[in-house]
């Protein structure tokens, strides 16, 4: 009774609170009051495409919409072979076509809210990452219509979270308010990355456990993720997100 009574205390400490917080502040913003209102123009975030020919890859979040987005964001992919004149955007959507290319600038704000870099790769070594980013976009299992669930996944998260998986290389894991970025794909219980620096266990996106160089560890619980962070000191909160140092691969 003791352990129970302490598991969910913390339970409480840990997810519950944060959340609270999270949901607390959000409440005390302004928000777009719907789709049509909100802001979806580029950020000025990024240079201009054509401003030098070098090959690029950027992955981006941003907190998204409705009350969900007071501990939830959404993550998507941009990508610039050398040379190119324009950016290529991959986002993972629940209408239409799930996998959307082009559908907004790559920069762009998400339901109004500001886009943060989580990587950004250039030159030689994006040139090299590039078609395998592009494999593991062909390869996602759910990037048909239907294969879109916004709790627990698969969902915008899931996506992006398969590609850094797929392409190690990348180096980062998503923001820990990534909801659905723990889902692992066909039904999986675990993952070891290519590279075994990192591991995950995984129950449905629900619950797990994450260990290694790019994710710290990390624990979900019910799509909330609380964790340290040890590559770049610092803690990630439930619904607040991360607090520590700043990473110098972006």
């Amino acid at each position: 009774m003791k352990f129970a009574k302490r598991l969910l205390l913390a339970i409480a400490v840990i997810y519950l609170l944060p959340a609270l917080a999270s949901a607390g502040l959000w409440a005390m913003r302004e928000h777009p009051q719907g789709w049509r209102d909100a802001r979806w123009s580029s950020s000025g975030a990024l240079p201009q495409a054509d401003a030098d020919g070098e090959a690029a890859v950027y992955v981006f979040s941003a907190m998204t919409g409705g009350f969900k987005g007071s501990v939830a964001s959404h993550a998507w992919i941009v990508l610039k072979k050398p040379g190119a004149t324009a950016y290529d955007r991959y986002d993972k959507v629940g209408w239409g076509t799930p996998i959307r290319r082009n559908g907004y600038a790559a920069d762009a704000f998400w339901y109004s809210n500001t886009p943060r870099q989580v990587v950004a790769i250039h030159g030689a070594e994006a040139e090299k990452l590039i078609p395998k980013i592009e494999k593991a976009i062909a390869d996602y299992p759910y990037g048909k219509p239907g294969g879109y669930r916004i709790y627990p996944g698969p969902n915008s998260n899931t996506f992006v979270a398969h590609v850094l998986r797929s392409v190690p290389e990348l180096g980062v894991v998503l923001p820990p308010d990534a909801v659905g970025r723990d889902y692992l794909p066909n039904g999986a219980f675990y993952h070891v990355a290519d590279d075994w620096k990192d591991a995950s266990i995984s129950l449905g996106g629900l619950f797990g456990i994450s260990a290694g160089a790019r994710s710290g560890f990390e624990v979900n619980f019910l799509g909330l993720v609380a964790g340290v962070d040890f590559g770049r000191p610092g803690v990630k909160i439930p619904g607040l997100g991360y607090f520590g140092v700043a990473d110098t691969r972006i």
